[in-house]
């Protein structure tokens, strides 16, 4: 198959300049959040729970399309639920993309050589170049740069793109990634190697294919990073419902506008049950929850970082 003329990180610039934010809408279906006219269903009933998994983010999706870039569908719901769960997460996938939206593959994927390379091959690209027809993928360094330059080459070739794990959320996170090798945290030697792949990999809008996860929870080393990876899409998780803010996310970005995606799950998806959108709208109407939960957190980002400084149209 020849080589795409597309390239992610353009597309990305201008899907966030279209839509005029930067906010990622994370697919995350759990079963006990789901509005009660999705539930009709026993726990071992897989194929009805798929099913509402993919009516819901559907249903999600049409109320996000008009007002976002991107969504984040979380492969470890529906994988919950076998054959059946990933049946529906193609069918999500697929409805995203017939709807304009990007669409980021969230599972953490990585292996070494071969192995890497089918994980690559069968989620990234459109048009007929994968079975997943994903934009992106979330990748895990931990394997070393022969694990992730088979993705390198691949989203190069279809135009689409990853998102390294380099300083991730979860409290967790310092364990390994915090732990000073010589004089430099690994968070930043794999910040590095990133930086060094998106410099080679940069299209016209100056920001390369290859990505990093940066938690909006830890808002200093979001700021060191963005000053050590000028060239580096972010995806920065955390934001709503693990505490991160409008402020903590402001470094993230260059003074366009541009340079970071913000992911928001729960806090989007299951807004009526929220105390700010319960009584307002509660579960009768909670996609007009999502849609309130979306533009209000439009408006903080807009208004607390240089988002508001976006070239639209």
């Amino acid at each position: 198959m020849p080589k795409t003329e597309r390239h992610f990180g353009d597309d990305l610039a201008n899907a966030v300049e279209r839509t005029g934010n930067p906010v990622v809408v994370g697919l995350d279906p759990r079963w006990e959040q789901l509005p009660a006219i999705f539930t009709d269903a026993g726990p071992a009933d897989f194929l009805k729970r798929a099913e509402a998994f993919e009516k819901f983010c559907k249903a999600v999706i049409d109320v996000v399309a008009p007002l976002v870039p991107a969504v984040k569908p979380q492969a470890a719901f529906f994988e919950e639920y076998g054959p059946a769960g990933m049946v529906a997460l193609g069918k999500v996938i697929a409805y995203a993309r017939s709807r304009g939206l990007l669409v980021i593959f969230d599972g953490k994927r990585n292996d070494i050589g071969s192995t890497a390379e089918a994980y690559a091959r069968g989620i990234l690209g459109r048009d007929g170049q994968s079975g997943w027809e994903s934009d992106a993928v979330t990748v895990s360094p931990y394997l070393g740069a022969d694990s992730l330059e088979p993705f390198v080459e691949v989203a190069r070739d279809r135009g689409a793109g990853l998102f390294v794990l380099v300083k991730t959320s979860n409290p967790g996170s310092h364990m390994l990634q915090d732990q000073v090798v010589g004089e430099t945290p690994i968070y930043r030697r794999v910040a590095d190697y990133v930086e060094g792949l998106s410099d080679q990999t940069r299209g016209k809008r100056g920001y390369g294919i290859v990505g990093a996860v940066v938690g909006a929870t830890y808002p200093k080393q979001l700021a060191e990073l963005r000053t050590a990876m000028p060239q580096t899409w972010f995806l920065v998780p955390g934001f709503g419902s693990q505490g991160g803010t409008a402020k903590d996310v402001a470094a993230a970005f260059d003074q366009r506008g541009l340079g970071a995606v913000v992911n928001n799950s729960r806090g989007i998806i299951f807004a009526h049950s929220r105390p700010a959108y319960r009584d307002r709208f509660g579960e009768p109407r909670w996609e007009e929850a999502v849609e309130a939960a979306t533009r209000e957190m439009i408006a903080q980002i807009r208004a607390e970082t240089p988002v508001g400084n976006l070239s639209t149209g």
